[in-house]
């Protein structure tokens, strides 16, 4: 079924919005996947937070305009699904990665993540990214980590005194 003028309309101006605010793109190729396999790859992203969507590549490209993702423009290429992550940048990556090993048929074509044009092959490597909260928590952990060896050399004086006087005292009931 065509698509009037105010359907392409409202599809370029949902894309370009979400666009807008998402922090990376994974466009993949869907050719040979059944319905029940995208029914299920979308009912995933829904879960997890991406924004999933199926466009023709020539509103995609006019979606794109003006976004940070205007560098996918030349891998917008044959059917492609488009996955936004809206605030985890490995959402997307990490959903297609687990779902490529799963449908044979699945391609992965391009990545984006700030407006850097990344290869297919990075999707494991956007995918490892920890999440924000995986994140403070490393930066949490190393934060701590200065102050943690300070008081633990503030107290090794005191404590290995304690030990000295420990040994001491062992040894003369073993004399005894």
């Amino acid at each position: 079924m065509a698509l009037r003028l105010e359907g392409k309309k409202a599809i370029v101006a949902e894309v370009a919005e979400v666009a807008s605010k998402a922090v990376s793109l994974v466009a993949a190729d869907y050719c040979g996947l059944t319905v029940a396999q995208l029914t299920e790859l979308r009912k995933s992203a829904r879960n997890t937070g991406v924004y999933m969507r199926i466009v023709r590549n020539t509103l995609a490209r006019r979606a794109l305009e003006g976004t940070k993702f205007a560098c996918m423009q030349s891998a917008l290429v044959g059917p492609l699904v488009l996955a936004f992550s809206k605030e985890d940048p490995g959402a997307a990556a990490r959903l297609l990665r687990d779902y490529v090993k799963k449908f044979e048929k699945l391609q992965v074509k391009a990545l984006s993540v700030e407006g850097m044009l990344l290869p297919a092959n990075d999707l494991n490597r956007l995918a490892s990214l920890p999440t924000r909260d995986e994140g403070i928590s490393l930066l949490m952990s190393v934060m701590r980590a200065p102050i943690t060896k300070f008081v633990r050399t503030l107290v090794e004086p005191h404590s290995k005194l304690v030990r000295t006087l420990a040994a001491v005292r062992d040894k003369k009931q073993q004399a005894s």
